[in-house]
């Protein structure tokens, strides 16, 4: 028997959604249905199972119904409730009923189609159009959907659909509608109905910004949400930045709420935002906190020595660099503090370590020049941490082998340059050869003025503690 078994909403249709897992249920449909409760959204929502394996079956048990617990600190106060989410009124698994997924194309209350299906979710694949089966990529499926919509309603203007995808890729709305195009001019489908896409139709990028850990299993559950196995736990940040006109409210009406929904011209300074102080503080906390014996985000955040490292770095080498107004950056910057802080959420060190060479250049490679740039000297704790991160990859951590995860390129690289290390102990040709690898940077980094020796005396100092059977600490970073 299903332990939730409230029947679906009766609300009317408005919005289709494809995926149904952990994020966007603690997100989006969190939202959605708070915005049910405080709007006059009246709005249900359709999941889409955007892929053949799994099935949603649970879900469909429990009838689209959910608990959501929010678990966090936020502005120095512990905040612990919960949610339950009732705004789901059907679920369709294409590859099971395509049929049936095509006819809801007829529902004329549809009006907003969400995504989230993984980064590689949004892509473009040849595929033979074939109305009676379900194609295999997600925009394919749409653009049938879509093709289905356009015909049952004689190409109406006003039947057309606001798309909000959530994939965590740059402008994820136009790769979504470039790809819908492509589609329609490999088909050879009518101009009337491309014409209508374009213009009928209207593809905001957004940017989302939310850690949701998902089931909590180490943690002791509240009487009220123990028995949901489809229970999912959020920090209590969140960020839904939309880049769209706010006349856009008239009809989604997140403005009427007190969620973190932002309408704006640009998402930039809230991708840039992102990326140089919550990415950027992750990527420089992976190499420092392991190689000082500690695991999780948690564990280095807390450390009386890392943490202070971590946080003067925010703001004193990171901050600094961005041109946004100082009250905005400080609070997300103290936003992030709190969520790193938060010890509901285990997040292992290790496991943000993939590709850290990239991770680097991408967050903390921009604001190292920008801060010389605008300052003068380099940044101290951004070059440590890049000491620290070409220690990281030596892939030791005193007797236990660190389990390195990068293309098998820069691995193979970096290994030979440790190797070469252990014979003849050139640290400045060591450093060297890692800021001259144009695959790495896109560029040589020994052009940074004075980067190359105090990249060097970093490394130094740090492989002495680490020679020493010292636990890296920030005294010698």
């Amino acid at each position: 028997m299903p332990v939730l078994n409230d029947p679906y909403t009766q609300m009317p249709t408005r919005v289709l959604q494809f995926g149904g897992g952990n994020f966007i249920r603690g997100f989006v449909d969190w939202m959605i249905d708070i915005l049910n409760q405080e709007t006059d959204f009246n709005g249900g929502v359709l999941i889409i199972k955007p892929t053949n394996n799994g099935d949603y079956n649970l879900l469909k048990n429990q009838n689209g119904r959910f608990h959501i617990l929010t678990r966090g600190i936020s502005q120095d106060q512990i905040i612990s409730d919960s949610h339950y989410v009732q705004c789901i009124n059907r679920i369709i698994h294409p590859y099971n009923e395509w049929s049936e997924f095509l006819s809801t194309s007829k529902i004329s209350e549809i009006r907003f189609i969400i995504s989230n299906t993984t980064e590689s979710g949004i892509r473009y694949k040849e595929e033979n159009f074939n109305s009676s089966q379900c194609p295999e990529e997600f925009p394919a499926k749409l653009t049938h959907w879509l093709y289905a919509r356009w015909r049952h309603f004689k190409g109406t203007e006003d039947k057309g659909c606001i798309f909000l995808p959530t994939e965590l890729i740059e402008q994820n709305a136009t790769a979504l509608q470039d790809c819908i195009l492509q589609h329609i001019d490999n088909w050879n489908l009518e101009n009337d109905f491309k014409h209508w896409v374009l213009q009928n139709n209207h593809f905001y990028n957004t940017l989302v910004d939310r850690i949701v850990p998902g089931y909590p299993r180490e943690i002791e559950l509240q009487e009220d949400v123990k028995d949901d196995p489809l229970l999912v736990m959020v920090e209590p940040y969140h960020l839904w930045a939309i880049e769209a006109p706010i006349k856009i409210t008239e009809e989604i009406p997140f403005d009427q709420t007190k969620l973190n929904v932002v309408f704006t011209e640009d998402l930039k300074q809230y991708r840039e935002m992102k990326i140089r102080i919550l990415n950027g503080a992750h990527t420089a906390m992976v190499p420092i906190g392991y190689l000082a014996g500690l695991d999780t985000v948690l564990d280095t955040i807390n450390d009386e020595q890392i943490g202070v490292f971590v946080q003067k770095l925010i703001y004193e080498e990171i901050l600094p660099t961005l041109t946004y107004p100082i009250e905005e950056k400080e609070k997300y910057a103290s936003d992030v503090l709190d969520r790193l802080r938060n010890p509901n959420i285990k997040h292992n060190l290790l496991s943000i370590s993939l590709n850290s060479i990239a991770k680097f250049k991408h967050r903390l490679l921009p604001s190292l020049i920008d801060y010389q740039r605008i300052t003068g000297p380099l940044p101290e704790r951004i070059v440590a941490s890049l000491a620290a991160l070409i220690i990281f990859y030596r892939g030791k951590r005193k007797d236990q082998i660190i389990p390195l995860k990068d293309t098998p390129s820069n691995l193979e690289n970096l290994e030979s340059l440790w190797a070469k290390w252990e014979d003849d102990k050139n640290t400045k040709s060591l450093a060297d050869k890692v800021l001259s690898n144009c695959k790495f940077w896109d560029r040589d980094l020994r052009t940074i003025a004075g980067l190359s020796d105090r990249l060097t005396a970093k490394i130094n100092q740090q492989m002495f503690s680490i020679m020493q059977n010292i636990n890296l600490k920030s005294e010698q970073l």
